[in-house]
């Protein structure tokens, strides 16, 4: 059995220097840890903790109920170790935080790279729908129902891809009809 009483002391100290410095920080502009860290996209630190503080209520609750399993323990303990090291280095570079420009001006391309770029999907997207014409082909082809799913598969990531492509050609004509307007 493993004791988690430390850990538990050392997230109460996170939760309440995390809402300390929220609280003279204020929210950040963009969430502060990535997706696959912390579930919530919080842009505050007391979330973040409130969240670890639910990971370690659930790893004891398993392993009272005899339920955890070595590989799902070391999976747990590994994402909190991770978690709990990202909020002690956001609150060690507080003071280096705060010197940070609030808004960093925003890099603008050339109307020539967004040109070059529409051009570059434009040719991705005939590509794609020439390989979407020559896997369509070979599924009437196909002899087995192991291949036709796997060029159906195949085409379906295809037409995927095509309405990706579409979709980013929308935008960067949008953004030339917008910066044409301006002048």
């Amino acid at each position: 059995m493993i004791d988690l009483s430390r850990l538990k002391t050392l997230i109460e100290q996170l939760q309440h220097q995390a809402e300390e410095a929220d609280r003279l920080r204020g929210e950040a502009q963009r969430p502060l840890f990535d997706q696959q860290l912390f579930r919530h996209r919080s842009k505050l630190l007391a979330p973040c903790v409130t969240e670890i503080a639910q990971e370690l209520a659930t790893l004891q609750k398993e392993q009272q109920a005899g339920r955890l399993l070595p590989e799902r323990t070391q999976h747990l303990c590994e994402k909190l170790i991770a978690q709990i090291n990202a909020i002690q280095r956001e609150l060690a570079t507080q003071h280096i935080r705060k010197n940070e420009p609030k808004q960093a001006a925003k890099w603008q391309r050339s109307i020539n790279d967004v040109y070059q770029d529409l051009n570059k999907h434009k040719d991705w997207e005939r590509r794609l729908k020439l390989m979407l014409r020559e896997k369509e082909s070979l599924l009437s082809r196909c002899s087995s129902q192991f291949e036709q799913q796997q060029s159906q598969k195949e085409i379906l990531a295809l037409e995927g891809r095509i309405s990706r492509c579409q979709a980013a050609l929308i935008t960067l004509e949008n953004e030339i009809n917008r910066r044409e307007r301006k002048g």
